[in-house]
Protein backbone atom coordinates (compact mmCIF):
# COMPACT_ATOMS: atom_id res chain seq x y z
CA UNK A 1 0.00 0.00 0.00
CA UNK A 2 2.88 1.94 -0.47
CA UNK A 3 5.13 4.50 2.62
CA UNK A 4 3.12 5.80 5.71
CA UNK A 5 4.84 9.51 5.93
CA UNK A 6 1.60 10.90 4.93
CA UNK A 7 -1.33 11.84 6.47
CA UNK A 8 -3.16 8.73 5.82
CA UNK A 9 -5.84 9.26 7.96
CA UNK A 10 -6.78 12.79 6.41
CA UNK A 11 -6.25 11.35 3.14
CA UNK A 12 -9.35 8.83 3.73
CA UNK A 13 -11.66 11.63 5.32
CA UNK A 14 -14.48 12.97 3.04
CA UNK A 15 -14.62 16.64 1.72
CA UNK A 16 -18.13 18.04 1.16
CA UNK A 17 -18.78 19.85 -2.14
CA UNK A 18 -19.48 23.15 -1.37
CA UNK A 19 -17.25 25.40 -3.27
CA UNK A 20 -15.07 27.78 -1.09
CA UNK A 21 -15.79 31.10 0.39
CA UNK A 22 -14.52 34.11 -1.31
CA UNK A 23 -13.85 35.27 1.55
CA UNK A 24 -12.08 33.53 4.44
CA UNK A 25 -11.02 36.17 7.00
CA UNK A 26 -12.44 36.14 10.61
CA UNK A 27 -14.44 32.80 10.16
CA UNK A 28 -15.15 30.37 12.26
CA UNK A 29 -13.21 27.32 10.88
CA UNK A 30 -15.52 24.66 12.58
CA UNK A 31 -18.66 26.12 11.99
CA UNK A 32 -17.09 26.84 8.40
CA UNK A 33 -16.31 23.60 7.69
CA UNK A 34 -19.46 21.69 8.65
CA UNK A 35 -21.56 23.97 6.19
CA UNK A 36 -19.22 23.78 3.30
CA UNK A 37 -19.48 19.87 4.25
CA UNK A 38 -23.37 20.06 4.07
CA UNK A 39 -23.71 22.25 1.02
CA UNK A 40 -24.89 24.66 3.07
CA UNK A 41 -24.16 28.48 2.62
CA UNK A 42 -22.72 30.11 6.09
CA UNK A 43 -23.19 34.09 7.82
CA UNK A 44 -21.53 35.09 5.37
CA UNK A 45 -22.87 36.22 1.97
CA UNK A 46 -22.27 38.46 -1.33
CA UNK A 47 -24.12 41.42 -1.22
CA UNK A 48 -24.96 43.57 -4.06
CA UNK A 49 -25.57 47.24 -2.58
CA UNK A 50 -27.97 49.72 -4.84
CA UNK A 51 -28.11 53.02 -4.57
CA UNK A 52 -30.99 56.18 -4.99
CA UNK A 53 -31.50 59.61 -3.64
CA UNK A 54 -33.79 62.07 -3.32
CA UNK A 55 -33.93 65.81 -2.75
CA UNK A 56 -30.52 66.45 -3.45
CA UNK A 57 -29.07 69.95 -3.42
CA UNK A 58 -28.47 71.79 -6.74
CA UNK A 59 -25.11 72.89 -6.73
CA UNK A 60 -25.32 73.54 -10.60
CA UNK A 61 -26.31 77.60 -11.77
CA UNK A 62 -27.91 76.73 -15.34
CA UNK A 63 -28.86 72.91 -15.03
CA UNK A 64 -29.11 70.10 -11.98
CA UNK A 65 -26.40 68.55 -10.24
CA UNK A 66 -24.47 65.53 -11.61
CA UNK A 67 -24.33 63.24 -8.89
CA UNK A 68 -22.15 60.22 -8.34
CA UNK A 69 -21.54 57.78 -4.86
CA UNK A 70 -18.21 57.27 -3.70
CA UNK A 71 -18.30 54.28 -1.06
CA UNK A 72 -15.59 54.35 1.84
CA UNK A 73 -15.01 51.00 4.05
CA UNK A 74 -13.96 51.50 7.52
CA UNK A 75 -10.72 49.81 8.30
CA UNK A 76 -9.62 48.08 11.66
CA UNK A 77 -7.74 51.18 12.04
CA UNK A 78 -10.52 53.40 11.97
CA UNK A 79 -9.19 54.82 8.54
CA UNK A 80 -11.74 54.77 5.42
CA UNK A 81 -10.27 53.64 2.16
CA UNK A 82 -12.17 54.45 -1.02
CA UNK A 83 -13.80 50.99 -2.53
CA UNK A 84 -16.30 51.88 -5.04
CA UNK A 85 -17.58 54.54 -7.06
CA UNK A 86 -21.14 54.73 -9.47
CA UNK A 87 -21.43 56.50 -12.66
CA UNK A 88 -21.91 60.50 -12.89
CA UNK A 89 -26.24 60.51 -13.72
CA UNK A 90 -26.56 63.74 -15.07
CA UNK A 91 -29.22 67.21 -13.97
CA UNK A 92 -30.80 64.91 -11.70
CA UNK A 93 -32.00 65.63 -7.86
CA UNK A 94 -33.95 62.24 -7.39
CA UNK A 95 -31.39 59.88 -9.36
CA UNK A 96 -31.18 55.97 -9.31
CA UNK A 97 -27.37 55.18 -10.13
CA UNK A 98 -27.52 51.55 -12.64
CA UNK A 99 -23.63 50.33 -11.10
CA UNK A 100 -23.79 48.20 -7.77
CA UNK A 101 -21.37 47.26 -5.19
CA UNK A 102 -20.83 43.85 -4.35
CA UNK A 103 -19.65 43.34 -0.94
CA UNK A 104 -19.02 40.36 1.32
CA UNK A 105 -21.47 40.64 4.41
CA UNK A 106 -19.86 38.70 7.01
CA UNK A 107 -22.18 38.39 10.28
CA UNK A 108 -19.56 38.77 13.29
CA UNK A 109 -18.00 41.82 12.10
CA UNK A 110 -19.20 45.18 12.17
CA UNK A 111 -18.62 46.97 8.63
CA UNK A 112 -19.12 50.12 8.59
CA UNK A 113 -19.98 51.86 5.12
CA UNK A 114 -19.29 55.71 4.62
CA UNK A 115 -21.04 57.36 1.44
CA UNK A 116 -20.65 60.26 0.09
CA UNK A 117 -22.49 61.73 -2.85
CA UNK A 118 -20.28 64.44 -4.86
CA UNK A 119 -21.75 66.87 -7.90
CA UNK A 120 -19.49 65.99 -10.89
CA UNK A 121 -18.58 69.48 -12.63
CA UNK A 122 -19.13 69.98 -16.66
CA UNK A 123 -15.60 69.83 -17.73
CA UNK A 124 -15.18 66.36 -16.11
CA UNK A 125 -18.53 64.85 -17.86
CA UNK A 126 -15.81 62.81 -20.25
CA UNK A 127 -13.53 61.56 -17.74
CA UNK A 128 -13.79 58.14 -16.09
CA UNK A 129 -15.58 58.08 -13.17
CA UNK A 130 -12.31 56.36 -11.47
CA UNK A 131 -10.04 58.91 -12.96
CA UNK A 132 -11.83 61.91 -11.21
CA UNK A 133 -10.18 64.12 -8.53
CA UNK A 134 -12.90 64.29 -5.88
CA UNK A 135 -10.99 67.35 -4.27
CA UNK A 136 -12.50 69.09 -7.57
CA UNK A 137 -15.65 68.38 -7.45
CA UNK A 138 -18.51 69.79 -4.84
CA UNK A 139 -19.95 67.68 -2.15
CA UNK A 140 -23.65 67.01 -2.17
CA UNK A 141 -23.43 64.93 1.24
CA UNK A 142 -22.31 62.03 2.99
CA UNK A 143 -24.08 59.19 5.13
CA UNK A 144 -22.87 56.09 7.00
CA UNK A 145 -24.27 52.98 8.31
CA UNK A 146 -23.06 49.10 9.41
CA UNK A 147 -23.97 46.98 6.60
CA UNK A 148 -25.85 44.89 9.37
CA UNK A 149 -28.06 48.05 9.45
CA UNK A 150 -29.57 47.39 5.66
CA UNK A 151 -29.63 43.22 5.64
CA UNK A 152 -31.68 43.48 8.77
CA UNK A 153 -33.80 45.76 7.43
CA UNK A 154 -37.70 43.40 6.11
CA UNK A 155 -37.05 44.84 2.64
CA UNK A 156 -33.11 45.24 2.85
CA UNK A 157 -33.33 48.92 2.02
CA UNK A 158 -32.49 51.69 4.43
CA UNK A 159 -32.97 55.41 3.99
CA UNK A 160 -29.96 57.93 5.13
CA UNK A 161 -29.94 61.37 5.61
CA UNK A 162 -27.38 63.56 3.67
CA UNK A 163 -25.51 65.58 5.77
CA UNK A 164 -22.94 68.59 4.43
CA UNK A 165 -20.03 68.24 7.28
CA UNK A 166 -17.95 71.29 6.69
CA UNK A 167 -14.59 71.48 8.30
CA UNK A 168 -15.28 74.98 9.82
CA UNK A 169 -18.32 73.61 11.96
CA UNK A 170 -19.05 70.71 14.71
CA UNK A 171 -20.42 68.05 13.36
CA UNK A 172 -23.46 68.82 15.39
CA UNK A 173 -24.77 71.53 13.59
CA UNK A 174 -24.49 69.23 9.96
CA UNK A 175 -27.00 70.51 7.50
CA UNK A 176 -29.21 67.99 5.83
CA UNK A 177 -28.76 67.70 2.30
CA UNK A 178 -31.43 65.40 1.12
CA UNK A 179 -31.87 61.25 1.37
CA UNK A 180 -30.04 58.19 -0.16
CA UNK A 181 -31.65 55.05 -0.74
CA UNK A 182 -29.19 51.69 0.10
CA UNK A 183 -30.81 48.34 -1.14
CA UNK A 184 -29.17 45.46 -0.52
CA UNK A 185 -29.38 41.93 -2.45
CA UNK A 186 -28.03 38.81 -2.19
CA UNK A 187 -26.02 37.46 -4.58
CA UNK A 188 -27.39 33.50 -5.55
CA UNK A 189 -28.70 32.06 -8.74
CA UNK A 190 -29.36 28.94 -6.63
CA UNK A 191 -30.02 27.94 -2.61
CA UNK A 192 -30.93 24.05 -3.90
CA UNK A 193 -28.89 21.30 -2.44
CA UNK A 194 -29.17 17.68 -3.49
CA UNK A 195 -28.11 15.12 -1.28
CA UNK A 196 -27.31 11.81 -2.49
CA UNK A 197 -26.23 8.54 -0.70
CA UNK A 198 -24.19 6.38 -3.71
CA UNK A 199 -23.32 2.72 -3.31
CA UNK A 200 -21.37 0.19 -5.53
CA UNK A 201 -21.78 -3.08 -6.26
CA UNK A 202 -19.09 -5.74 -7.73
CA UNK A 203 -15.76 -4.13 -7.19
CA UNK A 204 -12.88 -5.20 -8.49
CA UNK A 205 -10.26 -5.72 -5.72
CA UNK A 206 -7.19 -3.77 -6.85
CA UNK A 207 -5.02 -5.68 -3.64
CA UNK A 208 -2.55 -8.35 -3.66
CA UNK A 209 -4.00 -9.95 -0.10
CA UNK A 210 -7.15 -7.32 0.72
CA UNK A 211 -9.80 -6.26 -1.01
CA UNK A 212 -10.59 -2.68 -2.26
CA UNK A 213 -10.55 0.57 -0.40
CA UNK A 214 -12.62 2.71 -2.29
CA UNK A 215 -13.77 6.01 -2.16
CA UNK A 216 -15.70 8.15 -4.97
CA UNK A 217 -14.51 11.28 -6.13
CA UNK A 218 -17.13 13.47 -8.12
CA UNK A 219 -16.06 16.34 -10.68
CA UNK A 220 -17.72 19.13 -12.99
CA UNK A 221 -17.00 19.29 -16.72
CA UNK A 222 -16.66 22.65 -17.79
CA UNK A 223 -16.61 24.10 -21.05
CA UNK A 224 -13.32 23.41 -21.99
CA UNK A 225 -13.81 19.50 -21.32
CA UNK A 226 -11.54 19.66 -18.25
CA UNK A 227 -12.62 17.83 -14.66
CA UNK A 228 -12.55 20.27 -11.74
CA UNK A 229 -12.99 17.94 -8.49
CA UNK A 230 -16.12 19.74 -5.90
CA UNK A 231 -16.36 16.70 -4.01
CA UNK A 232 -14.97 13.16 -2.41
CA UNK A 233 -16.57 10.67 -0.02
CA UNK A 234 -14.54 8.67 2.66
CA UNK A 235 -12.59 5.55 2.13
CA UNK A 236 -14.75 2.74 2.68
CA UNK A 237 -11.78 0.07 4.26
CA UNK A 238 -11.64 -3.89 2.88
CA UNK A 239 -14.85 -3.61 1.24
CA UNK A 240 -16.29 -4.13 -2.60
CA UNK A 241 -19.78 -3.55 -2.29
CA UNK A 242 -19.71 0.14 -0.34
CA UNK A 243 -22.47 2.38 0.89
CA UNK A 244 -20.47 6.07 1.52
CA UNK A 245 -22.33 8.29 3.89
CA UNK A 246 -24.39 10.76 2.58
CA UNK A 247 -22.87 13.60 0.12
CA UNK A 248 -24.25 17.37 -0.49
CA UNK A 249 -23.61 19.39 -3.51
CA UNK A 250 -25.42 22.50 -3.89
CA UNK A 251 -26.52 22.80 -7.62
CA UNK A 252 -24.82 26.61 -8.30
CA UNK A 253 -21.33 24.95 -7.76
CA UNK A 254 -22.30 22.31 -10.27
CA UNK A 255 -24.07 24.47 -12.92
CA UNK A 256 -27.15 23.35 -13.55
CA UNK A 257 -28.80 19.57 -12.88
CA UNK A 258 -28.32 18.89 -16.23
CA UNK A 259 -24.18 19.97 -16.42
CA UNK A 260 -21.98 16.76 -16.43
CA UNK A 261 -20.22 15.03 -13.94
CA UNK A 262 -17.85 12.71 -13.46
CA UNK A 263 -18.18 9.96 -10.68
CA UNK A 264 -14.66 8.29 -10.41
CA UNK A 265 -14.47 5.54 -7.97
CA UNK A 266 -10.72 4.96 -6.83
CA UNK A 267 -8.78 2.44 -4.88
CA UNK A 268 -6.92 4.15 -1.82
CA UNK A 269 -3.37 4.13 -1.63
CA UNK A 270 -1.64 5.84 1.16
CA UNK A 271 1.25 6.82 -1.05
CA UNK A 272 -0.88 8.91 -3.13
CA UNK A 273 -0.94 6.81 -5.93
CA UNK A 274 -4.79 5.77 -6.36
CA UNK A 275 -5.53 3.17 -8.82
CA UNK A 276 -8.45 3.86 -10.67
CA UNK A 277 -11.25 1.41 -10.48
CA UNK A 278 -14.07 2.80 -13.04
CA UNK A 279 -16.34 5.80 -13.79
CA UNK A 280 -19.54 6.96 -14.84
CA UNK A 281 -20.33 10.12 -16.30
CA UNK A 282 -23.66 11.80 -15.32
CA UNK A 283 -25.31 14.10 -14.59
CA UNK A 284 -27.70 15.36 -11.26
CA UNK A 285 -30.81 15.26 -13.32
CA UNK A 286 -29.72 11.44 -14.27
CA UNK A 287 -28.43 10.05 -11.07
CA UNK A 288 -31.93 11.44 -9.88
CA UNK A 289 -33.86 9.04 -12.83
CA UNK A 290 -31.70 6.08 -11.06
CA UNK A 291 -32.82 6.31 -7.64
CA UNK A 292 -36.38 6.65 -8.81
CA UNK A 293 -35.47 3.84 -11.54
CA UNK A 294 -33.88 2.01 -8.66
CA UNK A 295 -31.59 1.29 -11.28
CA UNK A 296 -27.61 0.83 -11.97
CA UNK A 297 -25.19 2.37 -13.96
CA UNK A 298 -22.03 0.22 -15.23
CA UNK A 299 -18.40 1.86 -14.27
CA UNK A 300 -16.22 2.06 -17.46
CA UNK A 301 -12.47 2.09 -17.64
CA UNK A 302 -11.02 4.51 -20.86
CA UNK A 303 -9.34 2.20 -22.99
CA UNK A 304 -5.98 3.41 -25.33
CA UNK A 305 -7.14 5.80 -28.18
CA UNK A 306 -7.18 3.45 -31.28
CA UNK A 307 -9.17 0.74 -30.02
CA UNK A 308 -12.52 0.27 -31.50
CA UNK A 309 -14.26 0.45 -28.22
CA UNK A 310 -12.52 3.66 -26.06
CA UNK A 311 -14.27 2.47 -22.99
CA UNK A 312 -14.16 -0.74 -21.60
CA UNK A 313 -17.72 -1.77 -19.24
CA UNK A 314 -17.45 -3.14 -15.88
CA UNK A 315 -19.87 -5.66 -14.02
CA UNK A 316 -19.30 -2.82 -11.64
CA UNK A 317 -22.24 -0.76 -10.62
CA UNK A 318 -22.68 2.94 -9.11
CA UNK A 319 -26.68 2.99 -7.55
CA UNK A 320 -28.22 6.18 -6.01
CA UNK A 321 -29.55 4.99 -2.54
CA UNK A 322 -30.99 8.44 -2.02
CA UNK A 323 -31.49 11.38 -3.82
CA UNK A 324 -33.30 14.35 -2.16
CA UNK A 325 -33.09 17.94 -3.50
CA UNK A 326 -33.45 21.16 -0.42
CA UNK A 327 -33.20 24.82 -0.54
CA UNK A 328 -30.73 25.98 2.09
CA UNK A 329 -32.07 29.07 3.35
CA UNK A 330 -29.63 31.78 4.34
CA UNK A 331 -29.63 33.76 7.69
CA UNK A 332 -30.36 37.08 5.40
CA UNK A 333 -33.37 34.85 4.02
CA UNK A 334 -34.38 34.56 8.03
CA UNK A 335 -33.93 38.18 8.80
CA UNK A 336 -36.12 39.08 5.76
CA UNK A 337 -38.56 36.77 7.07
CA UNK A 338 -38.78 38.76 10.19
CA UNK A 339 -37.17 36.80 12.35
CA UNK A 340 -34.96 38.70 15.30
CA UNK A 341 -31.86 38.29 17.57
CA UNK A 342 -32.46 38.94 21.29
CA UNK A 343 -29.37 39.59 23.02
CA UNK A 344 -29.22 39.09 27.04
CA UNK A 345 -26.19 39.19 29.17
CA UNK A 346 -25.50 37.66 32.35
CA UNK A 347 -22.18 39.34 34.08
CA UNK A 348 -19.84 37.41 37.04
CA UNK A 349 -19.81 39.35 39.97
CA UNK A 350 -18.09 36.54 42.00
CA UNK A 351 -15.10 37.30 44.17
CA UNK A 352 -12.79 35.52 42.03
CA UNK A 353 -12.57 38.26 39.78
CA UNK A 354 -10.50 40.00 42.28
CA UNK A 355 -11.55 43.81 44.35
CA UNK A 356 -12.82 46.19 41.71
CA UNK A 357 -11.21 49.28 43.44
CA UNK A 358 -7.80 47.58 42.45
CA UNK A 359 -5.86 48.20 38.54
CA UNK A 360 -5.25 44.21 39.03
CA UNK A 361 -9.33 43.18 39.06
CA UNK A 362 -10.83 42.13 36.12
CA UNK A 363 -13.82 44.50 37.28
CA UNK A 364 -11.50 47.27 37.89
CA UNK A 365 -13.23 50.57 35.83
CA UNK A 366 -10.05 52.88 34.85
CA UNK A 367 -10.27 56.67 35.01
CA UNK A 368 -8.73 56.83 31.79
CA UNK A 369 -11.41 55.34 29.76
CA UNK A 370 -9.83 52.13 28.73
CA UNK A 371 -12.58 49.15 29.28
CA UNK A 372 -12.00 46.17 31.29
CA UNK A 373 -12.07 42.92 30.28
CA UNK A 374 -16.28 42.46 30.86
CA UNK A 375 -16.68 45.88 28.95
CA UNK A 376 -14.89 44.74 26.56
CA UNK A 377 -16.93 41.43 26.16
CA UNK A 378 -20.12 43.52 26.41
CA UNK A 379 -19.33 45.67 23.42
CA UNK A 380 -17.83 43.32 20.95
CA UNK A 381 -20.69 40.79 21.61
CA UNK A 382 -23.36 43.47 21.92
CA UNK A 383 -22.18 45.75 18.88
CA UNK A 384 -22.72 43.01 16.50
CA UNK A 385 -26.37 41.79 17.86
CA UNK A 386 -27.95 44.99 18.48
CA UNK A 387 -28.71 45.45 14.53
CA UNK A 388 -30.61 42.52 14.96
CA UNK A 389 -32.77 43.19 17.99
CA UNK A 390 -35.52 46.11 17.03
CA UNK A 391 -36.13 47.76 19.84
CA UNK A 392 -32.44 47.24 21.50
CA UNK A 393 -33.93 46.29 25.28
CA UNK A 394 -31.70 43.99 26.20
CA UNK A 395 -32.06 41.65 29.59
CA UNK A 396 -29.14 42.68 31.99
CA UNK A 397 -27.93 40.58 35.16
CA UNK A 398 -25.87 39.80 37.58
CA UNK A 399 -24.77 36.95 39.70
CA UNK A 400 -22.65 35.98 42.61
CA UNK A 401 -22.62 38.97 44.30
CA UNK A 402 -24.65 40.36 47.51
CA UNK A 403 -26.66 43.17 47.14
CA UNK A 404 -26.84 46.25 49.42
CA UNK A 405 -28.00 44.67 52.92
CA UNK A 406 -29.43 41.21 51.08
CA UNK A 407 -28.22 37.55 50.69
CA UNK A 408 -25.87 36.40 47.72
CA UNK A 409 -27.87 36.35 44.64
CA UNK A 410 -27.16 34.14 41.79
CA UNK A 411 -29.72 36.15 39.26
CA UNK A 412 -30.30 39.79 40.11
CA UNK A 413 -31.56 42.86 37.63
CA UNK A 414 -28.06 44.73 36.74
CA UNK A 415 -29.97 47.90 36.64
CA UNK A 416 -31.10 47.83 40.11
CA UNK A 417 -34.98 47.25 39.36
CA UNK A 418 -36.53 44.89 41.65
CA UNK A 419 -39.32 44.69 38.70
CA UNK A 420 -37.72 44.79 35.02
CA UNK A 421 -34.18 43.06 34.02
CA UNK A 422 -34.07 45.40 30.64
CA UNK A 423 -31.86 48.42 30.05
CA UNK A 424 -31.82 50.41 26.14
CA UNK A 425 -28.87 49.47 24.15
CA UNK A 426 -25.45 48.77 24.79
CA UNK A 427 -24.60 52.07 26.80
CA UNK A 428 -28.06 51.06 28.80
CA UNK A 429 -25.74 47.61 29.53
CA UNK A 430 -22.72 49.49 30.29
CA UNK A 431 -23.96 51.73 32.38
CA UNK A 432 -25.90 49.35 34.23
CA UNK A 433 -22.70 47.32 35.15
CA UNK A 434 -20.76 50.22 36.05
CA UNK A 435 -23.39 50.90 38.51
CA UNK A 436 -23.65 47.50 40.01
CA UNK A 437 -20.13 47.62 41.21
CA UNK A 438 -20.68 50.74 43.27
CA UNK A 439 -23.95 48.94 44.76
CA UNK A 440 -23.25 45.08 45.40
CA UNK A 441 -20.36 43.43 47.58
CA UNK A 442 -18.75 40.48 45.18
CA UNK A 443 -19.11 36.82 46.80
CA UNK A 444 -19.69 33.94 45.00
CA UNK A 445 -19.99 31.04 44.62
CA UNK A 446 -19.96 31.04 40.55
CA UNK A 447 -23.62 29.46 39.50
CA UNK A 448 -25.05 29.69 36.28
CA UNK A 449 -27.85 28.06 36.59
CA UNK A 450 -30.24 30.59 38.09
CA UNK A 451 -29.28 32.87 34.89
CA UNK A 452 -29.69 30.15 32.52
CA UNK A 453 -33.25 29.13 33.86
CA UNK A 454 -34.35 33.25 33.68
CA UNK A 455 -33.27 33.22 30.19
CA UNK A 456 -34.38 30.30 29.15
CA UNK A 457 -38.62 31.08 30.61
CA UNK A 458 -38.02 34.69 28.43
CA UNK A 459 -37.35 32.39 25.23
CA UNK A 460 -40.24 30.05 26.17
CA UNK A 461 -42.68 32.88 26.79
CA UNK A 462 -41.33 33.59 22.82
CA UNK A 463 -42.07 30.51 21.75
CA UNK A 464 -45.16 30.50 22.99
CA UNK A 465 -46.22 33.70 21.51
CA UNK A 466 -45.34 32.30 18.40
CA UNK A 467 -42.42 35.18 17.93
CA UNK A 468 -39.95 34.77 15.41
CA UNK A 469 -36.96 35.51 17.76
CA UNK A 470 -33.71 34.10 18.49
CA UNK A 471 -32.57 34.40 22.03
CA UNK A 472 -28.84 35.05 22.57
CA UNK A 473 -27.54 34.78 26.07
CA UNK A 474 -23.84 35.71 26.95
CA UNK A 475 -22.45 34.59 30.12
CA UNK A 476 -19.53 36.68 30.73
CA UNK A 477 -16.99 35.10 33.47
CA UNK A 478 -13.53 33.77 34.03
CA UNK A 479 -13.91 32.07 30.87
CA UNK A 480 -16.19 33.33 28.39
CA UNK A 481 -18.95 31.42 26.68
CA UNK A 482 -22.54 31.95 25.23
CA UNK A 483 -26.01 29.96 24.96
CA UNK A 484 -28.36 30.19 22.29
CA UNK A 485 -31.80 29.41 22.05
CA UNK A 486 -34.40 29.81 18.92
CA UNK A 487 -37.61 29.46 17.71
CA UNK A 488 -39.22 28.82 13.76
Amino acid sequence: MGNCCSDVGGGMTAIGGTAPSTSTSNQNDAADWYFKSHGIHGIFSQIELSFSATSLRDRDVFSKSDPMVVVYIQERDGAFTEVFRTEVVLNSLNPTWITKYTITYQFEIVQILLFRVFDIDTQFHNVEVKMLKLEEQQSLGEASCALSEIVSKPNRSLILDLVQREESVPSTHSQHQGKLTVHAEECFSSKNTAEMTLKCLNLESKDLFSKSDPFLVISKVVESGMSIPVCKTEVSKNDLNPTWKPVFLNIQQVGSKDSPLVIECFNFNSNGKHDLIGKVQKSLADLEKLHTGREGENLFLPTPVGHDNQNKALKSKLFVEKYSETVQYTFLDYLAAGFELNFMVAIDFTASNGNPRLPDSLHYIDPSGRLNAYQKAIYEVGEVLQFYDADKHFPAWGFGARPIDGPVSHCFNLNGSSNYCEVEGIRGIMMAYTSALFNVSLAGPTLFGHVINRAAMIASQSLANDAKKYFVLLIITVANFALGWGNN
